[in-house]
């Protein structure tokens, strides 16, 4: 039963090259040709493959559907706590998850800092999308023109002298951010607090998420929380490849120990 199971889950990613007949999955799974059509009949029974009129096979409706109704039933705050409170565990300062929704960079998660001086947010609040680090990864992941768009809409209020000042500043961020991969705040929104933050990505790649550690210049410099960014990278692609249904590559609770 197993290896029929194999067999037959074998057949879709050979479709997702592109529709193939018979004979070709036949030779592909190593099998008889009567023993590759019991398996598309069972997988087109359960429109997970189509047949098409020219008696080739491609990837069923089905299936894209059920891997839609996977995605839009993930909770990314579900699967991302636990990294985020081991990472808490590790470095000690706040950790934030962010989300981009209807023009506003949400918190949806928190981990408190474990030193007195801390920053203050709230889940639920919004960043200042201007220069908060969260804020451009997820936007910095927008297509150019929705960039653009965006960006001459936003007002820039100097939060700090080292506040983002203008559209053109903002988009010449955002493209730094997107070829890089991580983003800062370092004293943007507050003279005092320093922020370093990596995206989450989906399995397409797009970002659909940002988590950053944030912590005062009483607690650590700027300079010492950016020694912290490899540690943040690694959690932020343990989550993702969680969230997207890969095999992480690395672990980033046992890593800390290299750093």
């Amino acid at each position: 039963m197993s290896q029929t199971v194999d067999r037959a889950l074998s057949i879709l990613p050979l479709l997702a090259e592109g529709p193939a007949d018979l004979g070709q999955v036949a030779e592909r799974l190593g099998v008889h040709k009567s023993t590759a059509l019991r398996l598309l009949r069972t997988l087109h029974e359960h429109g997970l493959v189509y047949r098409q009129s020219d008696q080739r096979y491609r990837l069923g409706a089905r299936l894209f559907a059920l891997a839609q109704e996977a995605v839009e039933n993930l909770d990314i705050r579900e699967i991302a706590h636990t990294h985020l409170l081991r990472l808490n565990e590790q470095c000690g300062h706040t950790v934030h998850l962010a989300v981009y929704e209807e023009g506003e960079v949400l918190y949806i998660d928190k981990v408190e800092s474990r030193y007195p001086v801390r920053m203050y947010s709230r889940i639920g609040k919004p960043v200042a999308i201007t220069v908060a680090a969260v804020a451009k990864l997820l936007l910095a992941d927008l297509p150019e023109a929705e960039r653009r768009m965006l960006a001459e809409k936003l007002d820039f209020p100097m939060y700090t002298a080292r506040s983002i000042p203008n559209a053109p500043a903002f988009l010449k961020e955002l493209a730094t951010v997107r070829e890089q991969g991580w983003a800062t705040d370092l004293g943007g929104h507050e003279e005092s607090i320093n922020c370093v933050a990596a995206p989450i990505r989906g399995a397409d790649g797009r970002v659909v998420a940002a988590m950053s550690v944030s912590a005062p210049n009483v607690v650590v410099t700027a300079d010492e929380l950016l020694t912290l960014l490899p540690l943040v990278r690694r959690t932020a692609d343990a989550i993702s490849g969680e969230y997207s249904g890969r095999t992480p590559t690395t672990d980033a609770s046992k890593e800390v120990s290299k750093e």
